[in-house]
């Protein structure tokens, strides 16, 4: 005569399980995936009974909480970043407004200032190679050869927070100055190296981590645009 075999669930009983569940206390807090496949009680048990829908109820809240504080900074991030976006798009039309090349040179040393919501701009350029025709005009600095290189350290773009100015690029105003933007600018190979500079008093404006793409993207359109004015080739 056969017998039949027992499994583990068979001879589990709830005493077990309580009494498993009391020796391990921890478990729910290290599992809380259990509790979305248990019935919660309906009504309060009794003394000594945990309520586990409350428990359940209290996770949600958290998780809705998580949910929320998550798409709230998803939003500031995006309104951020379209803003700043336009901020770009407005530079890019002012600069294609000058209408000779001394107008393109103050809209880069005064307007952009405005527009991008930064304390100062500047355009540094090394007094090496060939001089930049009509360069020599009012917000634009000159710097010893090799300068911009070592500032630069081989990258196109530096965000910098938390900083003190530095007088040979903004001059008066480098006490003003608590975090910047340098970006490069290759001209042509007929002109000495050039970075455009803004200045914020702000220590946070700008900082080491933050996406280079819109600031490059304006360093870029200044480059072509200087070799439309001076008729130059790259």
């Amino acid at each position: 005569m056969m017998t039949e075999t027992k499994t583990p669930a068979d001879s589990l009983k709830e005493k077990d399980i309580l009494a498993w569940l009391k020796a391990n206390p921890h478990f729910l807090q290290r599992h809380p995936d259990v509790l979305e496949h248990m019935h919660p009680p309906k009504e309060d048990m009794g003394k000594g009974v945990a309520d586990f829908q409350h428990y359940m109820v209290e996770r949600l809240k958290r998780d809705r909480d998580a949910i929320t504080e998550t798409t709230r900074d998803l939003i500031e991030v995006s309104r951020v970043n379209m803003n700043s976006v336009t901020r770009i798009q407005q530079a890019t039309l002012k600069l294609l407004e000058a209408r000779n090349f001394i107008q393109f040179i103050q809209a880069i040393t005064m307007d952009l200032a405005t527009i991008l919501d930064v304390d100062v701009a500047v355009l540094v350029v090394e007094s090496n190679g060939n001089d930049i025709p009509n360069i020599h005009a009012s917000g634009i600095r000159v710097v010893p050869a090799g300068t911009i290189a070592q500032w630069m350290q081989g990258k196109t773009a530096l965000l910098q927070g938390d900083i003190e100015g530095t007088e040979a690029i903004y001059g008066g105003a480098a006490r003003l100055v608590r975090s910047q933007s340098v970006l490069r600018v290759d001209i042509s190979m007929q002109t000495p190296p050039a970075v455009l500079c803004f200045g914020s008093r702000d220590p946070e404006m700008f900082r080491d981590g933050q996406g280079t793409e819109l600031v490059s993207f304006l360093a870029r359109v200044v480059e072509r645009m200087f070799r439309l004015w001076l008729d130059i080739p790259a």
